[in-house]
């Protein structure tokens, strides 16, 4: 059982510098530091932050690719008792102008590298006051970050933060519209820690290896967090990559990971080598959990498991330890939580039909608290006395759960609703497939033809036809996809999901094979 925590993110660091002050805490390719070295960096910086004016309850925006200052600002932020906000780093223009606008802050720590991004939007920024640079001198108006580190500086004075104070403002991915900050307190950030330790059965001796950005729920509540209250050492590598992965999971000495569809699959889909096995990581977790996972397992000689969970409210269905999860389950539920699945309407269907998920905590300050100056949103969340995932899922009668897809991901065809997430599924079966995204496009009949954007591996040359023919082999004939687009890259969000409504914004193109259109030939 892990430890049991302080009532906040800032209490808890102090607790485990304390416990064991020279133990690793946080591992990258740049260098390790110690429980106490963070304690008493974010001590530092904390003092620097107050001198600039951050006082409990400020929204402080963050825009820095992973680096031992984010983990820092994040800890001296939360024992100041402001609130993180770190924004997505591939925003620019227009979509950045707009989240850092929304959440009001006045201050942004901003990266040498993201520096002209910001400044492409700065006449619009309307609550930015102060920008300070990290990784670089610093622009004309901008401070450097030695003005946060200045030993001369007087403590920050302690504050007494609650458990229900908030700690961060986690933007949603926005891969199907416009991103929403939602509100985290300080208690779902350890509780989900706490959750997570629990229903993957970490130890105090696991090395928690995350490369996607420290914006992310996985790396900052599920990575950094689970392994700050096992006083572990949470791994956190620049960004994803293909080439670099197995070698940087060496170095390392990773023993557990987590990853993504696309990511799993581009590395499913590397060429066999001899050092396939030459690691010390024994889990990996995620989702989608791919068919082909078993090949998987015996190939790299670690487990994988699928669990589900969002940005909004952490994760609560896991896969039962000790049990062999049925094939495409994620689990069952898992925690203080009340869970449902409801049709269109809110009413509860029945085992083995597909509805959205809702959910209750049964504890406080377990789920977000709402969407940051988006009460719409929010009361739209929240209706009917439940959290609305837009997710759809289905039960099984033993109680494991099968995710099915976005209920924004759904195409309506000829009558029939279909999942995009089965279909992709099927095509990545294919061969030559490294990754696909499935979207709904207007068809002349009403409602929605399938349309599959496809990104084939190296080499492969692109031969709709055949892929057609796979399909009807794997999935029902109204899923087949009538359009096929073959792309270089589908457009993703920096942790790697799809952003299909730049699809969707595309529609069809000139190059677009057209099933019917070649039919006729």
């Amino acid at each position: 059982m892990p430890p049991s925590f302080a009532p906040s993110l800032g209490a808890e660091l102090r607790r485990a510098a304390a416990e064991a002050p020279d133990r690793t805490f946080i591992r990258m390719m740049a260098g390790q530091w110690s429980y106490g070295e963070i304690d008493r960096a974010s001590d530092r910086v904390a003092a620097g932050l107050y001198a600039q004016g951050v006082r409990r309850g400020h929204n402080v925006s963050l825009m820095l690719p992973n680096c031992i200052e984010f983990a820092v600002l994040w800890f001296a932020l939360a024992k100041l008792g402001a609130v993180t906000a770190p924004v997505n780093t591939a925003f620019r223009g227009k979509v950045l102008g707009d989240a850092l606008n929304l959440v009001q802050s006045k201050l942004l720590l901003v990266h040498t590298t993201n520096y002209p991004q910001v400044a492409e939007v700065q006449a619009t920024l309307a609550s930015i006051k102060q920008m300070i640079v990290i990784g670089g001198e610093p622009a004309p108006g901008c401070l450097g970050y030695a003005v946060l580190q200045d030993p001369s500086l007087e403590a920050a004075p302690e504050s007494d933060i609650g458990f229900s104070d908030l700690c961060l403002l986690l933007y949603t991915s926005g891969t199907t519209g416009r991103s929403k900050a939602a509100m985290i307190p300080h208690r779902f950030v350890l509780a989900h820690a706490s959750q997570t330790i629990r229903g993957l059965g970490l130890t105090p001796e696991d090395v928690l290896y995350c490369p996607y950005p420290m914006f992310h729920l996985d790396a900052a509540v599920m990575t950094i967090a689970p392994a700050l209250l096992l006083r572990g050492v949470a791994a956190i590598g620049e960004r994803f990559s293909v080439s670099r992965y197995w070698d940087e999971m060496r170095a390392f000495k990773a023993t557990v990971f987590d990853f993504m569809g696309a990511t799993i699959t581009m590395l499913w889909k590397q060429p066999p080598s001899v050092r396939d096995r030459d690691h010390v990581a024994r889990l990996g977790w995620g989702v989608p959990l791919p068919a082909w996972a078993p090949q998987f397992e015996q190939r790299f000689g670690c487990r994988l498991v699928e669990l589900y969970g969002l940005t909004e409210a952490g994760a609560m269905i896991f896969p039962p330890l000790g049990e062999v999860a049925p094939a495409g389950s994620c689990g069952k539920a898992f925690g203080p939580f009340e869970l449902q699945l409801q049709d269109e309407h809110g009413v509860a269907v029945r085992d083995g039909q597909a509805g959205e998920l809702v959910l209750r905590p049964l504890e406080p300050a377990l789920i977000m608290d709402g969407y940051f100056a988006m009460p719409e949103e929010t009361l739209e969340a929240f209706r009917n006395l439940w959290f609305h995932t837009g997710d759809l899922l289905r039960r099984d009668a033993e109680g494991y759960y099968y995710f099915v897809g976005r209920r924004k991901d759904m195409i309506r065809r000829r009558g029939e609703n279909i999942s995009a997430a089965e279909i992709e599924a099927g095509i990545e079966r294919f061969h030559d497939v490294l990754s696909c995204a499935v979207i709904g496009v207007p068809s002349e009949l009403t409602e929605e033809e399938v349309m599959a954007c496809i990104v084939l591996r190296a080499h492969a040359q692109p031969d709709p036809a055949a892929l057609i023919d796979h399909c009807m082999g794997e999935m029902a004939a109204f899923m087949v996809p009538r359009y096929i687009r073959f792309l270089g890259d589908l457009p993703r969000t920096p942790t790697d999901k799809v952003e299909k409504f730049r699809l969707v914004q595309q529609g069809i193109t000139a190059d677009t094979w057209d099933r019917e259109e070649w039919n006729k030939k």
